[in-house]
């Protein structure tokens, strides 16, 4: 996606959806980056007032810091308004929504603020849009660092291929200090939600990146402009 369609659809969500006195969850990755910096922007403006942010990263968190956005976090503010975050993939499933999300790294801030918001969000472009989960994108799971190797053995006789993600030829540790292994299933994933069940129950898992009948509304950003999708609209 253009820089043009993510400031596009970034700042679509705030307009439509950020508001005077809501407590916001401030979700992480290139998208989001625009939502946060119009927030910042309104603030100073004077456009928003009593507003107060939930971030879902350390990225996220030195970036709002930077706006002089006002952050609290999920113990002094347990329910959120507002989240506003992107996605790997999309899927519309009846009336609601499955994602992939996790690939910038920041699933488990993530997936909790996501459970503690009235609306959730989600910002992307077309390319997202699937047809099925775990074509295009892999399925991260984050895992404690001690436990990866047999998480990872559990995702191979789940019909996964299973590769713990590196950065610089050293594994990757997220903002909480676990690892990440990433899962692909040749077809796909044909069962997200007894997928997700299986993996809450998984020895070692931190979080995994199906979000699942979390959201409440999709901005899709294209060459032609950005299509806002409720959970009662079909995907473009």
């Amino acid at each position: 996606m253009s820089e043009a369609l993510k400031k596009a659809v970034g700042e679509a969500a705030v307009n439509a959806y950020v508001k005077s006195g809501m407590k916001l969850g401030l979700g992480t990755g290139s998208t989001v980056t625009f939502s946060i910096d119009l927030i910042g922007a309104k603030l100073k403006r004077g456009e928003l007032r009593d507003i107060v942010g939930v971030s879902t990263s350390e990225r996220t968190t030195k970036q709002a810091t930077s706006l002089g956005i006002p952050l609290s976090d999920l113990q002094q503010t347990p329910q959120l308004d507002v989240a506003v975050d992107g996605a790997d993939e999309v899927v519309k499933a009846g009336e609601s929504f499955f994602l992939i999300k996790g690939l910038g790294g920041a699933l488990l801030r993530e997936k909790e603020v996501a459970k503690r918001s009235k609306q959730l969000i989600i910002v992307a472009d077309d390319s997202k849009v699937v047809k099925k989960l775990g074509t295009k994108s892999p399925l991260p799971v984050e895992v404690e660092k001690s436990a990866w190797q047999a998480v990872a053995k559990a995702l191979e006789g789940l019909g996964g291929t299973a590769k713990l993600r590196e950065s610089s030829g050293q594994p990757y540790v997220t903002d909480n200090g676990n690892h990440i292994v990433d899962v692909k299933w040749a077809e796909g994933i044909d069962d997200p939600r007894g997928l997700g069940r299986t993996l809450d129950g998984l020895a070692g898992v931190k979080a995994h990146g199906l979000f699942l009948d979390l959201t409440h509304a999709v901005l899709i950003a294209s060459p032609k402009g950005v299509v806002t999708v409720g959970r009662a609209d079909p995907l473009p």
